[in-house]
C-alpha cells in the first residue's frame, strides 16, 4: 500500500521542498547559487503542476457507471462501502469496523527535533462497493486512498494516527474495471478437450462401453472420432454453463498507470483540492521562473 508516493503526500513534500531549497538560498547567499534554486523550485513545481492537473481532469472527465452496466475497462464508481468477508475488519489502533485502515505509531525524538516512526500499516482486505444496480470487489493494493476519517492522538512520548474508511461510507472510485468468470471467462477449449480425452481413457471400461460399437475390444478410428465429437460437446456444454452464470465484478490498478483513487469524500471536493493545488504550483512554477530570469540577468 506504501509503495510509490501518492500524489496527497507529493504536493505536501514538494511545497516542503520549495522552502528547504529557500531556505539554503539563504544560508548560501551567493548570486550563482540563486538560480539554480530557483531552476530546481521551478522545475519540481512544473511537474507537480502537470500531475495534479492530469488527476483532476481524470476526474471530472470520466463519466460515473453502473456497475451492473460498466464496460470493461478504466471507469469510476460510487456506491456504499461495504464489508466483502463475513468476518469483520477491525482498525488496528482503535479496533473501530471499517473496510480499510491505514495507521502510524511515532516515538519522540530525545532530541527534541520532533517524532520519528516506530510502526506503520495498512490492511490489504478486499473492499465491497454497492451502488444498487450491483456490487463490485476493489483490491486496494497500489490505490490512492484520501478519506475524512483520521484520529490523532498522544500517549507519553508516543503518538498515533489512524485513518478508516468506514462501512455505508459513500465511496468514490476510479480505476481499471473487470469482470472475471461469467461472460468474460477466458477458457481453454482445446486444453479442457485434452484434459477431458485423457480422463476418459484413463476409464477404459466406460470408454469401450460408449464408443465400441462392433465389441471387438478396441477403439478403431471411426469409433474414436466420434468419441472426439462427443466430447467437443461435452466441453462447449460446459463452457456455455459457465459463461451463463454471473461473474465477478473487480475495481483495481490500471495497468497502464493511470489514477487509482479511492475515497469517501465527493467527486467535486476530490477535483477541486488537485485544481487548488495545481493553481498553488504553476504560481509557484511562474514565481520561480521569474526569479532565474532576473538573477540571471534576462
Amino acid at each position: 500500500m506504501f509503495e510509490g508516493l501518492k500524489q496527497h503526500y507529493v504536493n505536501l513534500l514538494t511545497s516542503g521542498g520549495h522552502l528547504v531549497l529557500l531556505f539554503a538560498g539563504w544560508q548560501i547567499d551567493s548570486r550563482e547559487a540563486w538560480p539554480i534554486i530557483l531552476g530546481l523550485i521551478s522545475a519540481i513545481s512544473f511537474f507537480a503542476w502537470v500531475g495534479n492537473q492530469r488527476r483532476s481532469r481524470l476526474i471530472l472527465d470520466t463519466p460515473t457507471s453502473r456497475i451492473v452496466s460498466a464496460a470493461q475497462g478504466y471507469v469510476e464508481l460510487t456506491g456504499r462501502a461495504k464489508q466483502a468477508h463475513d468476518v469483520p475488519l477491525l482498525s488496528k489502533l482503535t479496533l473501530l469496523p471499517c473496510v480499510w485502515y491505514r495507521y502510524i505509531i511515532e516515538q519522540e525524538r530525545n532530541d527534541d527535533k520532533g517524532y520519528e516512526i516506530v510502526e506503520r500499516g495498512s490492511s490489504d482486505d478486499t473492499i465491497l462497493i454497492d451502488d444498487g444496480s450491483g456490487q463490485c470487489f476493489i483490491d486496494p493494493d497500489y490505490a490512492e486512498i484520501i478519506t475524512s476519517h483520521k484520529q490523532v492522538w498522544k500517549k507519553g512520548d508516543y503518538r498515533y494516527t489512524e485513518y478508516l474508511l468506514s462501512p455505508l461510507d459513500t465511496l468514490y472510485a476510479i480505476g481499471e474495471f473487470t469482470t472475471l468468470g461469467g461472460p468474460n471467462s477466458d477458457l481453454d477449449f482445446k486444453g479442457d478437450l485434452s484434459a477431458l480425452l485423457t480422463e476418459w481413457k484413463r476409464d477404459k471400461a466406460s470408454l469401450h462401453e460408449r464408443f465400441d460399437l462392433n465389441n471387438d475390444g478396441q477403439i478403431d478410428p471411426r469409433e474414436w472420432e466420434l468419441a472426439v465429437l462427443a466430447a467437443k460437446r461435452e466441453v462447449a456444454k460446459q463452457h456455455g454453463e459457465i459463461r451463463l452464470k454471473d461473474g465477478v465484478h473487480l475495481l483495481r490498478k490500471p495497468k497502464d498507470g493511470r489514477l487509482f483513487l479511492l475515497s469517501n469524500l465527493p467527486e467535486e471536493r476530490l477535483a477541486r483540492k488537485y485544481v487548488l493545488w495545481g493553481w498553488f504550483h504553476l504560481l509557484t512554477f511562474v514565481g520561480a521562473t521569474g526569479g532565474t530570469a532576473y538573477w540571471l540577468g534576462v
